[in-house]
């Protein structure tokens, strides 16, 4: 059964909604409500999975009917799984959306992502969607920018955003900001923080600082440490042991996170509430752990999601990396631009920043001057075998 997805905010003010969102294909965007069981976190394949849609060679025929959109992903090589699955999403999209008027065409990054590039630009798209790394963002953005061709990346580094480039991934540093505001508003003032060494943590631990001086907090300890148990347990006795702090960042993934908890748990500032980042949704390990019961930490909201995984399942077979829904929303994102836009012309850039901002499989996003998304965020508790929406994300900006 067909449900279409403005279905989902039956009951909400019409005018309203158009007032402060712009559905990206609101007409078009489908999903499926699938009999299967419901994708659970972390259940994305292999990274090895070997890719099947090959990469389309140039010299591509005019064509005065639609609208010429490469797809830059790796479907060869260590990443082809993730790049597979992206490139399915894109698929579903324009399948879900009957968008009539796009034309698609995949280049394999894996084989060079230079070559990739120019074979993207010499075959005539006016828009590129991807590279997934960040590295190759920028090799794909010394070749798109001349040819004055925007590129929408799945990367989640702010660093390659802004001049022609857009960033879809979800930035970690809002996840942060996320999460710190609620824990304030729950009365924590008091600060610290556990961050992996790396561009990463430094990140996360000026993100923090900057957070809790914007709420008007304090962070008394940041300790960093090496991905490994004993570094972590390290780590953790160099934060203060008096109780000294309300909060306490785990600042890396779902499987850090559980090897950090019983150290914190196990000294004097055990009654601390642990905060994580959104690189916990995609952890299946979580809710099964006791001592992160109690946890919170910001994510996108995965309402949306879980129809399109079990749609994704019905059609391919397999779950679907949690990544790929940045390639459906991708599409949405195009569809709706291009009701506007005249086949042959530039892509028009401007309509990526509407301050309304889009609605996707993630939720309500927007893009920045600057080139990096924006989006609205839930907050989650992880509870015995399950997590828990605590607040939920706002529908608009």
């Amino acid at each position: 059964m067909m449900v279409m997805a403005d279905k989902l905010y039956q009951g909400q003010d019409q005018t309203r909604r158009r007032g402060f969102l712009k559905w990206a294909g609101v007409s078009a965007f489908v999903l499926l409500a699938g009999c299967e069981t419901m994708v659970p976190r972390g259940a994305e394949p292999a990274p090895t999975a070997t890719p099947t849609q090959p990469s389309v060679t140039a010299g591509l025929p005019d064509d005065q009917k639609h609208h010429r959109i490469a797809l830059l992903v790796p479907l060869s090589g260590k990443n082809a799984g993730v790049g597979q699955s992206l490139a399915n999403a894109t698929t579903m999209a324009l399948l879900d959306t009957k968008a009539e008027n796009i034309r698609m065409t995949s280049y394999d990054t894996a084989k060079g992502v230079t070559a990739a590039a120019q074979s993207a630009i010499r075959d005539g798209n006016k828009l590129i969607i991807g590279p997934l790394l960040s590295d190759n963002v920028v090799a794909t953005a010394n070749i798109a920018r001349p040819a004055g061709v925007p590129i929408l990346s799945f990367s989640n580094d702010s660093g390659v955003a802004g001049n022609n480039v857009y960033i879809l991934g979800h930035i970690p540093s809002q996840s942060i900001n996320r999460v710190v505001s609620y824990a304030k508003s729950k009365g924590m003032t008091r600060f610290a923080a556990l961050v992996p060494n790396g561009v990463y943590g430094q990140r996360a631990s000026s993100t923090l600082l900057r957070s809790v001086k914007d709420v008007g907090g304090t962070v008394v300890s940041i300790q960093t440490f090496n991905r490994d148990s004993k570094s972590i347990e390290a780590a953790t006795k160099k934060l203060p042991q008096n109780g000294d702090f309300e909060a306490v960042l785990l600042a890396d993934n779902g499987d850090m996170a559980i090897k950090a908890a019983p150290y914190i748990r196990n000294n004097a500032s055990g009654t601390a509430k642990i905060l994580g980042t959104d690189l916990w949704n995609t952890s299946s390990n979580l809710a099964g752990a006791p001592s992160m019961r109690g946890a919170w930490f910001a994510s996108v909201s995965d309402s949306l999601y879980k129809q399109y995984a079990d749609k994704y399942r019905a059609r391919y077979g397999k779950a679907p990396f949690r990544l790929s829904s940045l390639g459906y929303d991708s599409v949405l994102l195009t569809v709706k631009v291009a009701r506007d836009w005249k086949v042959g012309s530039p892509f028009p850039i401007n309509k990526l920043t509407d301050k309304g901002g889009f609605i996707g499989l993630d939720g309500v996003f927007r893009f920045k001057t600057d080139g990096i998304s924006e989006r609205a965020l839930e907050v989650q508790e992880i509870r015995s075998g399950s997590f828990a929406v605590i607040d939920p994300a706002p529908r608009g900006f």
